[in-house]
């Protein structure tokens, strides 16, 4: 895993893609791991509609432990099945 410092502040209102470009959503909160000190994961919203499964959910908790990269967006590794399109499930 690549160690990334950044604030927790900088990451609320980035959009998410995976790293194959799809977006997922934007970036709405984050979720803390007090004892270990570090982000457990972060709370995405405003989601695509190519995600399976996302009828009725206002958002989705992202596992920080998949995230590639944060700058100006954020990057997670690509799930695959998740999304509805067919091209994007091939490989």
């Amino acid at each position: 895993m690549i160690a990334m410092k950044t604030q927790i502040t900088d990451l609320f209102g980035l959009n998410v893609y995976t790293d194959r470009g799809i977006f997922v959503g934007e970036v709405e909160d984050a979720v803390i791991n007090v004892d270990g000190k570090k982000i457990d994961s972060i709370a995405v919203g405003n989601l695509s509609p190519e995600i399976r499964e996302s009828k009725g959910y206002k958002g989705l908790r992202i596992p920080y432990r998949i995230i590639r990269n944060v700058g100006d967006i954020v990057i997670i590794r690509h799930i695959p099945n998740a999304f509805r399109s067919s091209s994007t499930e091939q490989e």
